[in-house]
Order: structure tokens, then C-alpha cells, then sequence
């Protein structure tokens, strides 16, 4: 009969602990071995052993720096910043997250390259939108084809002269409390005379407070399926804005995305974007095409 005591005196052909993991040497030696009783190499795990510390180790090379991002110095990554919003970059308040596609997208785009100093370039004024001349704006504003609240007002407004043609351009920001964002890009020009109630605008996009207004077809098929003409009467003054040739040439090569209307004493177009050069320069010839048309007949 065993006992526990008999396991610490091992009898001939009882389990004994490998020579590789520090048992009886003289089994290391056996003739068996490799090498003709050449000791076997001890077994250590993987990435046990480490590597001599010589001095002429290679060096890898130091990389610079990564290169600071620019700072947005314009106007409107300020207000971004001030109210919390989105970041010049589209990230969201406080997140270092990297845009995503619909970021891209929606991502508002205005004074990238700073409209304000465009417009100082070409000798134009900069106002925020609350002084004396811009009173009339609001009210341009509240007419305009689009649906805003009591808390959109005219901002950054920049007034100058393109071509023969005197302008006002502004954004529409939306206002409430510390939560500030540029919505629209507005530019307008002062009527001379008197014109009926009208909006030209994409015949894809949804139409707000038209009730009064009747179509005004142009007679070109191609013009007529990308866009509509509404006016507060069929007036001789309305029938030569929609068959102007010029009109319908500069739209078309467009991607509708612009609306046109007269309110306030302007006729005025706006996008849903924040104004920058690019803008500005756009409107002022789609505007200088719509003008002469509405002025042929004074």
C-alpha cells in the first residue's frame, strides 16, 4: 500500500522532471542528446532573451514635429469659435473628431478666404448689420423667399459697386442667445423704379408665402422645366424678365441652387451659404442680368 510519503522517493521508471526545465543534469547528458551527449539547449519562452546592449545600435531617425494647423483668422471661424458652434474645420464644439462625409456636405462654407477682405480690396464698406443704413435690411430680410424666425438678422454686411451696379451683401445669421450661425448670403440691389412683387427661383425647390402670386412662362421649354417665375401680376416689366435671353443663359449654366426676389425696394438673391468672394462675385452678374432686364422698359 502507498503512502504520500512514498511520491518523495522516486522508485526506478518514476516520472522525473525534464532536463530542460532544470532537472538532473546527468539527463542532459544523455547519449541521446543531440550531439553526441552535447547538452541540449535549455527552452525559454519567445522573446525571452534580449538584445546585447551594444553601442553601435542602429538609431532610428528623430521625426520633425507635426506642422501646426492654420488658424482661421477669419470672421467667421471667430464666431464659430465665440458661439460654440462647429469649427473651421466641421468638427463639432469641443471634439477633435475628424469630419465625416456628411460633415462635408453641410458643412458651412462662407468667408473661407475672407469675404470682409475681398470686399475691403475692392473698396468696399464693412458694417455688423445694426447701424442707421442697415435698418432697411430686416425688413428685406422678412421678405425674403425663405422661412426665418425673429431671431434672423443681417450681419457682416458689406456695400460696394460692381460693374454699374450698386450692391449690399450680407449673411442671414441666426441669433439666440450665445448660439450664433450664418444661415444665409444675401446680395441685393437698390431698385429705381418701381417693380411688381416676383420670385424667380429653382423649379426643384419648395415655395414659401406664394399666395398671390401667378406663373410668368418664358416660352423655353429647357428654361421653364429648372425655373419658376411668380409675380404679383403679368406685366409687360415681368414678361421681358422671363424671356430675357441673357437671363435664361446665366441660370442655366448654374446649379439652381440661388433664389431671386424683390422686397424692401431691392431685388435681391440669396443662397443657403455664408458670403465669400466666389459668392459675391456670382450674384453680382446673375444680379446685373436681372436688373437690366427689369430696367428695359423705364
Amino acid at each position: 500500500m502507498s503512502t504520500p510519503r512514498d511520491r518523495d522517493q522516486p522508485d526506478e521508471g518514476s516520472w522525473q522532471e525534464p532536463a530542460h526545465l532544470g532537472g538532473d543534469e546527468e539527463a542532459a547528458k544523455a547519449p541521446d542528446a543531440p550531439g553526441g551527449g552535447t547538452p541540449a539547449p535549455s527552452w525559454q519562452p519567445p522573446g525571452w532573451d534580449l538584445p546585447a546592449a551594444t553601442p553601435d545600435r542602429e538609431q532610428r531617425p528623430v521625426e520633425p514635429p507635426a506642422a501646426e494647423e492654420p488658424v482661421d483668422q477669419s470672421g467667421h471661424g471667430r464666431r464659430q469659435r465665440e458661439a460654440g458652434g462647429p469649427d473651421w474645420q466641421g468638427r463639432g464644439p469641443g471634439r477633435g473628431r475628424a469630419r465625416g462625409e456628411v460633415d462635408r456636405v453641410f458643412a458651412y462654407e462662407g468667408d473661407l478666404v475672407g469675404a470682409q477682405g475681398w470686399a475691403l480690396q475692392h473698396g468696399w464698406t464693412v458694417s455688423d448689420g445694426s447701424g442707421p443704413q442697415d435698418a432697411g435690411l430686416r425688413e428685406l430680410v422678412a421678405s425674403a423667399p425663405v422661412r426665418l424666425t425673429k431671431d434672423h438678422r443681417p450681419a457682416s454686411v458689406l456695400r460696394g459697386r460692381a460693374g454699374a451696379l450698386d450692391l449690399v451683401a450680407f449673411d442671414v445669421l441666426y441669433s439666440s442667445g450665445r448660439y450664433q450661425v450664418p444661415e444665409y448670403a444675401v446680395t441685393a440691389a437698390p431698385l429705381l423704379g418701381s417693380v411688381p412683387a416676383l420670385r424667380l427661383s429653382p423649379a426643384r425647390l419648395w415655395k414659401h408665402g406664394v399666395s398671390g402670386l401667378v406663373p410668368v412662362v418664358s416660352g423655353n421649354p429647357v428654361f421653364d422645366t429648372r425655373w419658376t417665375l411668380l409675380a404679383a401680376e403679368d406685366s409687360p416689366q415681368v414678361r421681358r424678365l422671363a424671356q430675357d435671353p441673357t437671363v435664361h443663359g446665366l441660370l442655366l449654366g448654374t446649379d439652381d441652387g440661388d433664389e431671386f426676389w424683390t422686397g424692401a425696394g431691392y431685388v435681391a438673391a440669396i443662397r443657403p451659404d455664408g458670403h465669400r468672394p466666389a459668392l459675391l462675385e456670382h450674384h453680382a452678374r446673375l444680379l446685373t442680368a436681372v436688373v437690366q432686364a427689369l430696367a428695359a422698359g423705364y
